[in-house]
């Protein structure tokens, strides 16, 4: 229980069938940290804040559910915030709600679910959930509502995991879930959903990554480097490759007749390299950390269409197994825009989630 409206209609609808529940909220991130970075205000807008505490600790009394906070603040910060902050230095945009669901809420939860006698867990993500006996596996499906659909930061789930948790929400639009949530009484029915990753407050991440820093004592390196043109022209400098994503528009510094985006970053050599919007376009891309879900890893080419964003609308494409089963080579229809590495790649057959991997 997040504190949020969609964990606490979960909480209720289970309850309401007639299972025994026991609401559980997961202490992620001590939010008084790094309190440079803070917005003024406190962490509004931002999930596992001490408000929502006290929001799922206030709907598990309304409906007469023990409840507990796990603190698992150790093995957030080691599973998800360190290797976050490593991805962002080596020059990738990592996904942390991701890593967050495959190490913590999918994996270490389970084993608290264990310690409570909890057979199941339940969540408040939008996403469905089938058992197919003909191939023997669980089925995952795109959410009714696609606008909250979240799918894209399920990937990494095993068939293990699957086995025990369900996704009530699924076959709802928010609007439906909001009136539940009205009619089950629950006091978070008008809370606004939350937007920002929780340990980074308005999504300045090379603010959190150089607070960090800070925090531990620890001197940054020297990232200043060299903004070039694709072709090896030199146009301005960076305080550091961690400042930019591919795709990357405003922030560049740089006065130009045409619009210029962040075309790759290279850490070895600490430049940030930029061009036109055409040269963004990639015919395909490499994947790997390769997860199958709703099918057996496949011996040959399949169709598909891959999100390689959150936002992105899901490109026809083929996927090629390699000779390492844990990669594959995806080859668009159409080549596509800003392929960023350390981005989710997720691979959908209509509503049906394949599975996914990690772009390289």
């Amino acid at each position: 229980m997040s504190g949020g409206v969609d964990s606490s209609v979960v909480a209720g609808i289970v309850q309401r069938r007639g299972a025994r529940v026991v609401g559980m909220t997961m202490q992620l991130w001590n939010q008084r940290r790094l309190p440079e970075i803070a917005p003024a205000g406190g962490p509004t807008g931002r999930c596992c804040s001490l408000d929502d505490v006290y929001d799922a600790r206030h709907v598990a009394q309304h409906l007469g559910i023990p409840y507990y906070v796990v603190n698992f603040e150790q093995r957030f910060e080691e599973q998800v915030v360190k290797p976050f902050i490593a991805e962002y230095l080596a020059g990738r945009t990592p996904i942390p709600c991701t890593l967050c669901n495959n190490f913590i809420k999918f994996d270490q939860f389970l084993e608290v679910a264990d310690g409570v006698g909890a057979e199941r867990i339940a969540t408040g993500h939008y996403a469905r959930l089938a058992w197919n006996p003909d191939s023997g596996r669980w089925e995952m499906r795109r959410s009714v509502d696609r606008v909250k659909d979240q799918t894209y930061f399920l990937f990494g789930l095993r068939q293990d995991q699957l086995a025990r948790t369900e996704f009530p929400l699924g076959g709802f639009e928010k609007p439906q879930v909001r009136e539940l949530a009205r009619e089950l009484g629950i006091p978070t029915a008008a809370k606004p959903d939350s937007q920002e990753i929780c340990f980074v407050p308005n999504g300045d991440y090379a603010a959190f990554i150089d607070a960090y820093f800070r925090e531990q004592g620890v001197a940054p390196e020297e990232t200043q480097g060299e903004l070039v043109t694709s072709d090896g022209r030199v146009v301005g400098g960076h305080a550091g490759v961690h400042h930019f994503t591919v795709g990357q528009r405003r922030g560049l510094g740089i006065a130009a007749r045409e619009p210029l985006y962040v075309i790759s970053t290279e850490p070895a050599t600490k430049r940030v390299v930029i061009g036109r919007g055409d040269e963004l376009l990639r015919p395909a891309m490499h994947v790997n950390g390769v997860n199958w879900i709703s099918i057996a890893r496949p011996a040959e080419p399949v169709r598909g269409e891959i999100k390689i964003r959150n936002k992105h609308a899901a490109a026809p494409a083929t996927i090629v197994p390699t000779s390492d089963p844990a990669t594959v080579e995806v080859c668009f229809d159409e080549p596509q825009r800003a392929v960023t590495p350390g981005q989710g790649a997720v691979f959908y057959s209509g509503e049906l989630v394949l599975g996914g991997g990690w772009i390289e």
